[in-house]
């Protein structure tokens, strides 16, 4: 009869051992606001800086998203905090995320978005987001269009008592991506539809065929038999 392995080897095997099936990757930390921000307040700037501060509003945050192919492409930024999720609907999920020390030092985010035309970029939305939110979303683009979109944090303000020198904003991270033009899959799933047709019809003619040919044409010419009266 063998001995138990010991408890040390059991302890080790627990810790190697694998997830099992169908166990869900838990969401990373950050890319969600926390449980006590259930609101992101934003304000839609205007273009021009003397048309005012704009309209401050409030938007619910989607919490547990996930991008799943093919009704969804995911395009990430260079430093991987910034991402944006472009789906069939023409709209544009972003998302980001801060570390923890970070997030603590920010007051709000400023977003910019920008199209690039055949000589130069043109302005799209400016958006002033709160430091609570982790997403924004673009309900409308454009198909075939090169979008540029850059959040900035900006820090808490000092106190005028203690600030010497004024505290830098953060480093803009930025993602482009273009949404695929939904005119190319409608032709697509059309070109689709007719090959599909034409491949049943080409089919269809090759039994007809067949059972002509060894139906009709056989019995004229295969009975030796069968000779002509003078």
């Amino acid at each position: 009869m063998r001995a138990p392995p010991p408890p040390l080897l059991l302890l080790l095997l627990a810790a190697c051992a694998p997830p099992p099936c169908g166990a869900a990757a838990p969401t990373p930390p950050g890319w969600e606001p926390a449980a006590d921000a259930p609101w992101c307040p934003y304000k839609v700037l205007p273009e021009g800086p003397e048309a005012g501060g704009g309209r401050l509003c409030f938007r619910s945050p989607a919490r547990g998203f996930r991008c799943q192919a093919p009704g969804c492409a995911a395009h990430a930024s260079a430093g991987r905090s910034l991402r944006a999720s472009v789906l069939r609907n023409r709209s544009v999920l972003l998302q980001w995320r801060l570390a923890p020390a970070e997030a603590r030092r920010v007051r709000a985010f400023a977003l910019n978005c920008s199209w690039r035309g055949a000589y130069t970029r043109f302005p799209c939305e400016r958006v002033l987001l709160g430091a609570s939110c982790r997403d924004y979303l673009l309900p409308d683009v454009h198909d075939g269009v090169r979008y540029r979109l850059c959040l900035q944090p900006l820090p808490l303000r000092a106190e005028p008592a203690a600030a010497t020198v004024p505290e830098p904003a953060g480093s803009a991270e930025c993602v482009e991506f273009a949404a695929e033009p939904a005119s190319m899959r409608e032709i697509v799933v059309a070109m689709t539809a007719v090959g599909g047709s034409i491949c049943v019809m080409l089919v269809v003619i090759c039994l007809l065929v067949a059972y002509i040919t060894e139906n009709l044409m056989h019995p004229a010419f295969g009975r030796p038999g069968l000779r002509r009266q003078p």
